[in-house]
């Protein structure tokens, strides 16, 4: 059971990403307003270089504002009549993650770790933000059975925070449409099956339970196509995983879901108590509409590396900033 992050996931990139959400409508929408997270923000692993995006029918008025958490997010009117609604995110980003040493992890206990946070006043507030309960992270008994089982007091902290993100991983299958956002985190543990969501969200519960205050990441992760196989445009996705606090006030990133800690590949586009303080949009509109549907296409494209030529489909003009 190992998280140690390969070398050639280390080493510094740019990328592209594009992120396109349409809604269509049976019926027009009179008046459409918008809260979404359409910028990434900046952080110790990543620069942005621009940042654009653009919305079809166009926004009648659009306001940018820092969220408490220190999230870019963007408020939107669209008032024209609309049968269809397009929003696109476009950036450009440079990517750069730390190394995790285990051995520097190992030096605390999760107890002895958790003690010294609690007695730290300089992280009082990441205390009270990210230890309590929030609106999709609700602390139970089988959270803790879980948290006693994977996070016990005495083991060293590297070791355990290996034992929670590999064992999520190796206890719960990952089948997409198996949950939905509402899903609370009983289900999850009776059900055994989720997404990327639904395990950060179980990692949280499971650290904050034993006094590790935890984050959770919304953003992207490079994948790449099958074996000879084209990359196919839109056939990324939005990633989310988890952040914990270390005594030495130092956020160590772990990523449940493919059981091993956030590397170059990852792509930070906000972070929060839970999904809730994340989500990529939401809104009211006002039509008679009876039924919608929504489709989201993400590509997530490497640019200086040669090796990896980009698809015909890539667009290479810089976002409208």
């Amino acid at each position: 059971m190992t998280m140690e992050q390969r070398p050639e996931n280390m080493t510094p990139r740019r990328y592209k990403v594009v992120h396109r959400t349409t809604y269509t409508y049976n019926q027009p929408v009179t008046g459409c307003y918008e809260r979404g997270m359409l910028a990434p923000r900046p952080t110790s692993s990543q620069s942005i270089v621009e940042a654009g995006f653009t919305v079809e029918p166009a926004a009648h008025f659009s306001h940018e504002h820092t969220d408490y958490f220190g999230n870019l997010t963007h408020y939107l009117e669209v008032p024209t009549h609309h049968s269809t609604l397009e929003i696109t995110k476009t950036f450009l980003v440079d990517v750069a993650w730390p190394e995790i040493s285990l051995a520097h992890l190992d030096q605390w206990t999760v107890g002895e770790a958790a003690d010294l946070i609690a007695a730290n006043r300089d992280m009082a507030i990441g205390r009270a933000l990210f230890l309590l309960d929030s609106a999709k992270v609700a602390s139970g008994e089988d959270v803790a059975e879980y948290a006693r089982e994977k996070l016990p007091e005495d083991r060293p902290l590297g070791q355990a925070l290996t034992a929670l993100t590999v064992g999520i991983r190796d206890d719960f299958e990952y089948k997409p449409g198996s949950t939905t956002t509402r899903t609370t985190l009983t289900e999850l543990l009776a059900r055994r099956q989720g997404v990327c969501q639904d395990f950060a969200h179980l990692a949280i519960g499971c650290l904050r339970h034993v006094g590790l205050p935890a984050a959770y990441v919304s953003g992207y992760i490079e994948t790449a196509p099958p074996p000879g196989k084209p990359k196919l445009q839109g056939s990324d996705a939005t990633h989310a995983w988890t952040s914990v606090l270390t005594p030495d006030h130092v956020w160590v990133d772990i990523d449940p879901t493919n059981a091993h800690f956030a590397d170059s590949r990852y792509i930070v586009n906000g972070w929060g108590r839970d999904y809730q303080d994340v989500s990529p949009l939401k809104g009211v509109i006002f039509t008679e509409s009876t039924s919608s549907n929504l489709t989201v296409g993400v590509d997530v494209l490497r640019l200086d590396d040669p090796n990896v030529p980009l698809p015909e489909w890539a667009v290479e003009d810089e976002p409208v900033s």
